[in-house]
């Protein structure tokens, strides 16, 4: 069962930068090489206004891939004892998270795009959209 991960499995993972003095940089990224998952759906978030949060969701199932492909953004991750924040402003990174996590974006920089590769399709029966609910969730996993 997921709902037993804590933060300490969700890190920062460095992506392929290929670059070139003159013409700017490239990053590369690919299901099961440096994305430990099978990309299945990829979305954005963009025009997030100053001072709004995003996300404030867990999932049960979904493996996650967030980069901040332009701008800056902070991503908050908690597995119901403990709360780990990561600045996420590199388009070359990009942080893993594993289900069971609840997490908050939020210090959206102006012009941010925040770039989310998942393991899954959208499903909504996945998603744990109220934090006592995911409390519960994880309590399930230490009995």
């Amino acid at each position: 069962m997921n709902s037993a991960n804590s933060v300490y499995e969700c890190s920062i993972i460095e992506l392929d930068k290929h670059h070139s003095d003159r013409k700017g940089n490239l990053s590369v990224v690919q299901s099961n090489s440096v994305v430990p998952f099978d990309i299945k759906r990829i979305y954005y978030l963009y025009d997030v206004p100053g001072g709004e949060s995003r996300g404030g969701h867990a999932h049960k199932k979904l493996y996650q891939l967030i980069i901040a492909a332009s701008g800056s953004f902070s991503v908050t991750l908690d597995d119901g004892k403990i709360k780990r924040t990561f600045f996420l402003n590199h388009p070359y990174q990009g942080l893993y998270i594993v289900p069971g996590i609840w997490r908050t974006l939020d210090d959206f920089s102006s012009g941010a795009v925040c770039l989310v590769l998942a393991s899954g399709k959208y499903d909504e029966t996945d998603y744990i959209r109220d934090y006592d609910n995911f409390i519960q969730y994880k309590k399930t996993a230490r009995i």
